[in-house]
């Protein structure tokens, strides 16, 4: 039972007074977003801490150690990509991701770095880099799991057959208790002695039967370690007892881990197989060629991914023909000498050729093409959440191992175990260490359906025990623990137990899982699931359907998604966490359970940058923007609007006459502008209104088809924004298109209610796309050339008018309609200088059209001019965000992290970019101009 408020209340209070110096928070849409992780089960904590330092985990036991708080449970919580509800539960979750990330010391002469628990994987290996050195395994959540997640759950992947598990790599913890913090890697304080030798007790009484009960496999059993915590030389390593423990015995405060040179040489071969069972009998043989890894891929998986049309991303003869379906072996390999690592090269094709099945072969030697070949997989694997239907594949017994040689018999087994119950699969997984990763579609708000996942569950159990392997090989236990028991026997159990009594006497660090009292054991089927499907056709059905994969929780700068969690490192500001409270308000107002504060949703809400990578890159495709405007047309019906959103949606509505008076506004702007500031809470507005262009370059919307164009014609559609305040780009759109003989007409700008339908006023969306639509259906009918000057403009009509039911005649951005020409063989003029220039990318036009960068380099390529475009995550602007008050720091430090390094290279060089309000925010922030892509051509063709 979880604590009262009350009791909640005063531990907060007595944090505080102890000097924690972190957050700590009840904010509803925080605990929403901390009640779920990669898993079916939904747990809400009451209270969330985020520790700054070890100093604050030292407070926070010590507080949590009173009797007042005797009963308040504390578990920790790192990436929250956990499989099966790892790091959830009621009372305190400590977020060790949002503070305590940070790389501490690294030597590189004996190989070991040591981190602080909430560090996330690829970031760790991004700094060792410099240093040729890497911590593995590989896991496929590199880009979001942390460190500390890794070594509680014994992470394992790609690779682990050469590198090992997590375990395998780790050389020493620190952990924090009442008392102060204990190191592994220095003597033990006098406190501790009697707390050790307890545990010592414990694990030695039950060492043998834990070894007995424990397969010899690669992916050994771990979580309470008896065999390695108890030396062959009587040595005792508590601190091994920890790896895999999952948070049940306390928190971890730091980590030091072993690391390995990087290999100077990579490949990798991808082959195809006829069915999955020949994919599958090929890689035992082709272990002989002692590849690093062997990674299988099914035919549901490659069909869900060429139906996402991510297959079109590589070599021609990997794609499947016409409807044919196929699976996929993925062999790497690495080394240090070329010539050795060639010759298994050699040998591992000349096998391929010979097995029954194998097809289209393919090598790959540069890093970037091995990246992108790796990506397609992980891709398609992440596209398992994305099907149709309230059915949808889960991860509950995917990770599974066994002897390599027993796979094809355990595999039949399994199958056979799916078939009894009805259920589809998609398969996936390292073959060369016995691990298949098997996901049944489950709908998991049917009973029958909960029904199958403890069936299944409970079969697949004993079969793993049949074919001499563990339940449990690479996600961790989870509310599987519920197993442990069974499986390790009443003797080693105990054992368990007497560990989990000497670190945790009280039972409150994670409790209920893997050891405990029978009956305080959460299991698979008693656990809270999390609501799994919405009612057809309800606003906010796609955040039932994000399943926690968390790839929106990227660390990474220059990864467009999600720039608001990038910059808070809070989970609750991130489209995971919005879908999270997005959900549970929902549920909540149908079922009648405790709402979710709407203060603190809109909280969340309004961090949200509307840059709609979410609904681009992330695989189910969650767009947090639409649903935010769902979500605020209900609550605007219900309340009042502030007064700023009230000023904007007015602005984009009487934008055409704004525009009309601007030979009034234009002289007492610098007069308004300070007002309009105040009133909208705003900072920075641009200072100057737009001049009218001449009148050769404009055409009234009604005067389309009115009379004959020229055939040079090019029709340029703008935003509000752009026509009312960025001259600048206007001229550099005509001068531009003309330095490549086209003749730019401007139609007079028609708002096409971006900020309305962000916002939620549907009823004024509406008004504005169908003005807009009739007027671009006119344009369409000239059969002249239509592109739109900025990207979010041009991504508005594709993405939300499709979503609104609006079908719009095909607007282009510039560089998709000028790399067309170039490719039905217009001529450009050239430059007669070698040039070289920089383009920074608008980040919803990067997602949302990933060849868009490429477009301009074909373009800027056919002018003789070398185009750089340089990786980049969100500028910080995004429309007003970047200019309201409310948001200055956010602002500041995304441009900080990404745009300000990238704009400090080669200051003197030619810099562009595509969006207005990213070139806006680089003056802003650097009082430099840097101009559109357009602006440069017109600068080399005067």
């Amino acid at each position: 039972m979880s604590p009262d408020g009350e009791a909640i209340g005063r531990f907060a209070r007595a944090l505080a007074r102890d000097g924690f110096e972190g957050e700590i928070e009840t904010d509803s849409a925080l605990r929403a977003a901390m009640s779920t992780d990669n898993s079916v089960y939904q747990i809400f904590p009451d209270i969330v801490v985020a520790p700054q330092s070890t100093a604050d985990v030292v407070v926070l036991i010590r507080v949590i150690d009173r009797p007042d708080f005797a009963g308040l449970p504390l578990t920790a919580r790192g990436g929250g990509t956990g499989t099966n509800g790892q790091s959830l539960n009621r009372g305190i979750v400590i977020d060790f991701r949002r503070h305590m990330s940070r790389l501490l010391d690294v030597n590189v002469a004996e190989q070991w770095a040591d981190v602080e628990p909430g560090m996330v994987l690829d970031d760790l290996n991004e700094q060792l880099l410099p240093h040729g050195l890497f911590f593995a395994p590989e896991t496929s959540t590199s880009t979001r799991c942390t460190i500390g997640g890794m070594v509680s759950t014994d992470a394992s992947g790609k690779g682990s057959r050469i590198y090992g598990k997590t375990s395998d790599n780790i050389l020493g913890i620190e952990i924090a208790k009442a008392e102060g913090l204990m190191s592994s890697l220095a003597p033990a304080p006098d406190w501790a002695g009697p707390m050790l030798a307890a545990a010592e007790a414990a694990a030695r009484e039950g060492r043998d039967a834990f070894i007995a009960k424990t397969p010899r496999l690669n992916r050994r059993f771990t979580g309470y370690d008896l065999e390695r915590a108890c030396r062959d030389d009587g040595r005792f390593e508590w601190w091994r007892l920890f790896l895999g423990a999952e948070g049940t015995l306390g928190p971890i405060t730091r980590i030091r881990v072993k690391l390995r040179r990087i290999e100077p040489e990579k490949r990798l071969i991808v082959a195809t197989f006829a069915t999955f069972r020949d994919a599958l009998a090929a890689a035992t043989p082709l272990l002989q060629d002692d590849p690093t890894a062997i990674e299988v891929m099914d035919e549901w998986v490659q069909q869900i991914a060429a139906e996402a049309g991510i297959l079109r991303r590589l070599p021609d003869p990997l794609r499947p023909q016409g409807d044919l379906r196929c699976a996929y072996v993925f062999l790497e390999f690495n080394g240090e000498d070329c010539q050795a690592l060639d010759r298994n090269l050699d040998a591992c094709r000349h096998r391929l050729a010979t097995l029954s099945g194998a097809g289209a072969i393919h090598v790959a030697r540069d890093r970037a093409d091995i990246r992108e070949l790796w990506a397609i997989r992980s891709a398609g694997v992440g596209l398992l959440g994305k099907v149709d239907g309230p059915a949808r594949p889960v991860a509950f017994v995917e990770d599974c191992v066994v002897p390599p040689q027993n796979l094809p018999d355990f595999l039949d087994g399994f199958l056979a175990v799916l078939k009894d119950h009805g259920l589809g699969f998609g398969i996936y997984g390292h073959v060369d260490v016995g691990c298949l990763h098997i996901r049944p579609a489950l709908n998991i708000d049917s009973d029958a359906d909960r029904a199958k996942l403890v069936s299944v569950s409970d079969a697949v159990f004993a079969l793993t025990r049949r074919h001499g392997g563990i339940f449990w090989g690479e996600h961790g236990k989870g509310v599987r623990g519920a197993y442990v028991a069974e499986w390790l026997g009443p003797q080693a159990y105990a054992a368990l137990q007497g560990v989990k009594a000497a670190f945790d006497p009280k039972n409150r660090f994670n409790p209920g899982k893997l050891v405990g009292p029978p009956e305080q054991m959460m299991d698979i089927a008693g656990t809270a699931f999390r609501p799994f499907n919405a009612a057809p056709g309800d606003p906010l059905a796609a955040a039932f359907r994000c399943n926690g994969n968390a790839q929106c929780l990227s660390y990474a700068a220059t990864t467009p998604m999600c720039p608001s969690f990038k910059a808070s490192g809070d989970l609750r500001h991130s489209p995971k966490g919005r879908a999270d409270a997005l959900r549970a308000w929902k549920t909540a107002r149908e079922r009648g359970t405790p709402p979710v504060d709407e203060r603190n949703l809109m909280g969340v809400l309004d961090t949200c940058l509307g840059c709609k990578a979410c609904a681009s890159t992330c695989p189910i495709q969650v767009d947090i923007p639409q649903m935010r405007s769902a979500f605020y047309a209900d609550f605007y019906r219900r309340n009042r609007r502030p007064l700023a959103d009230r000023l904007t949606l007015l602005g984009e509505r009487l934008s055409p006459w704004l525009i009309a008076l601007t030979p009034v506004i234009r002289p007492i702007w610098s007069k308004i502008r300070p007002i309009a500031e105040r009133l909208m809470n705003a900072v920075d507005l641009p200072d100057l209104i737009a001049a009218k262009m001449p009148a050769e370059n404009r055409i009234a919307h009604a005067e389309l088809g009115a009379y004959p164009l020229a055939s040079n014609t090019v029709l340029v559609w703008q935003d509000w924004f752009t026509a009312l305040f960025d001259e600048g780009v206007q001229r550099d759109t005509i001068d531009g298109l003309r330095a490549l003989g086209y003749h730019a007409l401007l139609v007079d700008m028609i708002p096409a209610g971006k900020a309305a339908r962000s916002l939620g006023d549907n009823l004024g969306f509406d008004k504005m796309a169908t003005v807009i639509t009739e007027a671009l259906e006119r344009g369409a009918k000239t059969g002249l050339p239509m592109i739109g000057i900025d990207p979010a403009f041009v991504m508005t009509l594709r993405q939300e008018y499709a979503k609104a039911g609006y079908r719009v005649p095909a607007v282009m951005l510039p560089q998709e309609f000028l790399a067309q020409e170039v490719l039905q063989g217009r001529a450009f003029p050239r430059v007669t200088d070698p040039r070289t220039a920089t383009l920074l990318m608008h980040c919803t036009e990067t997602t949302a059209l990933p060849s868009a960068g490429m477009l301009w380099r074909d373009v800027f390529h056919a002018l003789g001019v070398d185009l750089s475009i340089p990786t980049t995550g969100c500028c910080g602007m995004a429309g007003l965000f970047g200019h309201q008050k409310r948001h200055q720091t956010v602002s500041r430090r995304l441009f900080d992290l990404s745009w300000k390094p990238q704009l400090e290279k080669e200051a003197d060089g030619l810099k562009s970019s595509t969006g207005y309000s990213c070139r806006c925010q680089t003056e802003r922030m650097t009082g430099n101009v840097i101009r559109h892509p357009l602006g440069l051509i017109a600068a080399m063709f005067p």
